[in-house]
């Protein structure tokens, strides 16, 4: 995929969300992993701490769900990454009672990506860490949070 200039303004609202035949907001996000597969890159949730994979709204002026994976990797984690696989749809794992108008009913379109670079500067770095994790660390991370344990779980990284 080409590369968009990378803007510094990270993208904010949902005005040009989509939205799935369910009413589902369509997400779109990378498990990025080192070259050599024995990392994968967490950064902190802005909303409640802890460690989650750079994911974000698929939006309608993005062709693909790749194109928004990628401009979200680049906006939350500030890395640019080549897609490798498609690691396919995880479904919604939350409780109902864990939807909130802030973050609503959603589908998981998560892609496998390599990074090739890491900036020093990125749209996000003065809300999000990033950290490079074994498996054991990520699975660990992630462990509160099932759809993103999944789509760690469906990437070929070593564990």
């Amino acid at each position: 995929m080409a590369q968009q200039s990378m803007s510094m303004e990270a993208r904010t609202g949902r005005s040009n969300q989509r939205y799935g035949s369910q009413g589902e907001r369509l997400v779109a996000g990378v498990v990025p992993l080192s070259a050599d597969k024995y990392y994968v890159l967490l950064i902190q949730s802005t909303r409640r701490g802890g460690w989650v994979l750079p994911k974000g709204g698929w939006e309608t002026d993005e062709a693909t769900a790749q194109d928004a994976a990628c401009r979200e990797a680049w906006e939350e984690a500030g890395i640019i990454c080549k897609i490798t696989y498609d690691l396919g749809i995880v479904p919604e794992r939350r409780k109902p009672e864990q939807l909130t108008s802030q973050a609503p009913k959603a589908a998981y379109h998560f892609f496998e990506a390599v990074v090739e670079k890491q900036e020093a500067q990125w749209p996000e770095m003065h809300k999000r860490g990033r950290q490079w994790m074994t498996y054991a660390q990520a699975a660990q991370a992630l462990a509160e949070r099932p759809e993103l344990l999944d789509a760690l779980n469906r990437c070929t990284m070593h564990r």
